[in-house]
């Protein structure tokens, strides 16, 4: 895991964009080969978003080959709803770019099927090879998209209740009524975010630092859902000073000295050019796969692949996914034979007891 930390949210938010940016030129995407972003709402990405049209207009980056899945959006609201993650989206980046709307993609909360919803949305993003870079930002109680504390770490895109203190935090959006705010929501899961390429959080802010802390130098815990981009093979966060509060020293000192190793070399987080303008997995023919007794439909046992750079595979779903014969065999126990205690004494059997033993009461051992 990377850690970048800034002195303020504007330079943390510069940094981002300029990643964004350069990612998505590296990519070299064309209408046949998009890149895949995944996007957050809140007001951790706003300043983001207003850099990232601000490149656009001085003709630094063009969105035309980008396609875009968002991690969530409030159920029983419409669309056009002021308040709703589409209105945003539009509001802050959308309506500014030259992103095509059919390569836009939102979950909407007003689907009649709350679930198929869900369903169509998982598709879709494997309908486009997956997502190439997922940006994202938390709550002040660690959770990634709406994926609230407790959420499974293999979870996907849901129906999620949302907890009440993200109901009081986004209060401010409906204009301080915590009344208006929907209770529950549609999100992407954490197993869906695990499964991008790269994922790129931004935290700043003091109210965010023990979320940070917890995810650095915790361990993996649905309590703190941050917390799972320890199994990703390539996470960034980016953080300004505050967020850092929690943090021990010698830890900002740390991350701090490895940026500044890798800066004097050249150095910064590239991957590997496979990930980043390779040709996209082969999609997953279900139907192929879930036959009758975990076989597939021809009648064979399928191909476990091994994960690659292209298609990471979280440790959750290895795990999950796995058949029992990926298990070691536990070995048998062999049957519990009762015997004696004498039977373990070295010359036992050859003591013979002289008699019945006699029972005595404690009076008969009393001297008068």
């Amino acid at each position: 895991m990377r850690l970048i930390i800034r002195e303020n949210p504007d330079s943390a938010s510069e940094y981002i964009v300029n990643y964004i940016i350069n990612r998505i030129k590296h990519f070299n995407p064309t209408p046949q080969h998009p890149f895949v972003l995944g996007l957050p709402t809140g007001s951790s990405p706003v300043v983001i978003y207003r850099l990232l049209v601000a490149a656009y207009k001085a003709g630094r980056i063009s969105f035309e080959n980008v396609v875009t899945f968002n991690m969530d959006e409030y159920i029983g609201i419409p669309a056009a709803h002021p308040s709703s993650y589409h209105s945003f989206m539009y509001t802050h980046l959308f309506a500014h770019v030259n992103i095509p709307p059919q390569n836009i993609h939102m979950l909407s909360g007003t689907a009649p099927n709350l679930e198929a919803e869900c369903l169509a949305y998982e598709a879709a993003i494997r309908s486009v090879g997956g997502i190439d870079l997922f940006l994202g930002g938390i709550g002040p109680d660690g959770h990634i998209a709406f994926n609230e504390p407790g959420s499974s770490l293999a979870s996907r895109t849901r129906v999620k209740t949302l907890a009440y203190d993200t109901i009081l935090a986004n209060a401010r959006f409906f204009g301080g009524d915590v009344e208006k705010v929907p209770k529950m929501a549609l999100t992407v899961g954490v197993q869906t975010v695990l499964e991008a390429r790269e994922v790129l959080i931004v935290i700043t802010g003091a109210h965010k630092a023990l979320a940070l802390q917890r995810c650095i130098e915790g361990g993996v815990n649905h309590m703190w859902t941050l917390s799972s981009l320890q199994l990703h093979p390539h996470p960034m966060i980016v953080v300004d000073e505050d967020a850092t509060l929690e943090l021990q020293v010698k830890t900002v000192k740390y991350f701090k000295s490895i940026e500044a190793v890798a800066a004097s070399q050249g150095f910064e987080q590239i991957l590997p050019s496979a990930a980043r303008t390779g040709p996209r997995p082969p999609a997953i023919d279900a139907h192929y796969v879930n036959g009758a007794n975990g076989m597939t439909t021809n009648g064979t046992v399928p191909t476990k692949l091994a994960p690659t750079i292209l298609a990471p595979q979280p440790t959750t779903s290895t795990l999950l996914s796995a058949p029992a014969t990926d298990y070691p065999v536990r070995s048998v126990t062999p049957e519990l034979v009762p015997d004696s205690m004498a039977s373990r004494i070295e010359g036992a059997a050859k003591v013979e007891l002289k008699g019945e033993l006699e029972v005595d009461s404690m009076a008969s051992r009393i001297v008068a």
